[in-house]
């Protein structure tokens, strides 16, 4: 009797070792897909931000110094149109952001979400460097060569307003830099996790 009855709190003890293990392995793998989510989340708002902001400056800020200064029509289309073709990097990426479910998705098919959206980011990276300098020449070139309305002779004015462009150009820089640094972080959180959670699919 006192044989049977060890056996049958061996069992029990194992069966609650079982269970035990199971609900840690369970809690470690939310912990987990909980971290990758929060990082990805993070990504998404960076991103969405960058889309709100840029809206903002296309039919708000730039349309109410157009109307409030001596820009030329020629000038504000300019503008407009590279904020426009600005969007488009932003637009993909979000788009890729919000197929991402990891919940209802494995860990390849996520990674190669990752793997688009890093690529996507590097195409970014080319379009920004050729569409914001060609915006900027070609406003200037508009302004100073064409604009009628306004006398651009060189001297204190001219500078001054050439001086701010830089400024807002330098500030831009180094807000953008500070962004990609936060970016590469959480992409890397992305990544890790997604490596981890490829252990419990196995």
């Amino acid at each position: 009797m006192e044989l049977e009855e060890l056996k049958n709190s061996w069992n029990k003890l194992d069966k609650r070792l079982a269970e035990s293990e199971i609900v840690n392995i369970r809690l470690v793998k939310e912990m987990i897909m909980q971290k990758t989510k929060s990082a990805h989340d993070r990504i998404f708002g960076i991103n969405l931000y960058n889309l709100v902001v840029a809206v903002l400056l296309a039919c708000l800020v730039f349309p109410w110094i157009y109307i409030n200064t001596p820009i030329s029509d020629i000038s504000f289309v300019i503008v407009e149109i590279g904020i426009v073709i600005g969007l488009i990097p932003e637009i993909i990426k979000l788009n890729l952001l919000s197929e991402f479910d990891i919940e209802g998705m494995k860990c390849n098919q996520l990674s190669r979400l990752v793997l688009s959206y890093k690529q996507a980011c590097i195409h970014e990276k080319y379009w920004v460097i050729a569409v914001v300098p060609l915006t900027m020449i070609a406003f200037y070139v508009s302004e100073i060569v064409y604009n009628e309305k306004v006398n651009y002779e060189f001297g204190i004015k001219l500078l001054i307003t050439l001086g701010a462009a830089l400024l807002t150009l330098t500030l831009a820089y180094f807000i953008a830099q500070w962004q990609r640094s936060r970016h590469a972080q959480q992409l890397k959180e992305i990544q890790q996790g997604l490596e981890e959670l490829k252990e419990f699919e196995q």
